[in-house]
């Protein structure tokens, strides 16, 4: 869904942050860059490829590397000396995915799979991407991260967004089909189209053949704090089934808003 030779740069938002970043703040930029470069779920890298990705010195990637593979970010196969996250970035992810409260939302989003015959996914925002957190896409063969310009979840994302964050005319607008929106104008307009109607669409902007319709799961403030997807084939999310296929998204969606928020930060109950 990245286009490979922006993974690492985009991954935090700048692709020449670490080398400005004065002393500590340096090292630190770098570690987390090298820990970035895994984001697409591909094959084990060693230090040249993170060197290459990072347009860093191999000496300088070797050194990040074995740092945080002392650290447990990393391990190393003994056979290829190539490396993979490590154990501590598992025990990290599985804190943060029971501390957001997201172990409860696999019922209800198998519900709505099982209903709508479609695949259920809940994302959140992580800089210029939607991170999809919980439901069928969380496998071991496909990454996690969806470009926010080009997916349903990621228009939900950026159409209800918390104030202060950067906005979509900071995005960069990749062309994944003939469909996608790369135009910041187009853009906008079409984020204004999700607002009125309250729900997003992707018909093929992603991948060819892929039809999504998503939601979002509000605050009392009224901003996204997650975006709840539906997605399948044309076939299946028809137009005439549209209707009736938000109206179950939307459901699970308010049931997701009191699993995952405190009472203090839910909407109130709908009359």
């Amino acid at each position: 869904m990245t286009p490979p030779t922006s993974r690492a740069k985009s991954a935090t938002g700048t692709g020449g942050a670490a080398a400005r970043a004065p002393g500590g703040a340096q090292a630190v930029r770098r570690a987390l860059d090298v820990l970035h470069c895994f984001h697409d779920n591909g094959p084990d890298l060693s230090a040249s490829d993170l060197a290459r990705r990072l347009e860093l010195s191999p000496s300088t990637a070797h050194r990040l590397a074995r740092t945080l593979l002392g650290a447990g970010f990393l391990e190393q196969d003994a056979r290829t000396a190539r490396y993979r996250l490590g154990p501590a970035v598992t025990e990290l992810g599985r804190l943060s995915y029971h501390q957001r409260g997201l172990h409860l939302a696999a019922p209800e989003l198998t519900d709505l799979a099982e209903r709508t015959g479609a695949t259920a996914d809940l994302a959140l925002r992580s800089g210029p991407y939607a991170v999809i957190v919980a439901g069928g896409s969380v496998t071991p063969r496909t990454g996690l991260r969806r470009p926010l310009h080009s997916t349903a979840l990621g228009k939900v994302l950026l159409a209800w967004a918390r104030p202060g964050g950067s906005g979509p005319g900071t995005l960069p607008l990749h062309a994944f089909t003939e469909r996608t929106i790369v135009d910041p104008v187009a853009l906008q307009a079409e984020l204004k189209r999700v607002r009125t109607d309250t729900y997003a669409l992707n018909d093929g902007e992603s991948a060819p053949g892929v039809r999504t319709l998503a939601v979002p799961v509000l605050d009392g403030a009224g901003h996204a704090r997650f975006a709840l997807a539906v997605r399948a084939t044309p076939s299946v999310i028809t137009e005439e089934r549209t209707d009736w296929l938000l109206e179950q998204a939307r459901s699970c969606a308010r049931a997701l808003e009191v699993l995952l928020l405190t009472p203090a930060e839910r909407r109130a109950p709908a009359s």
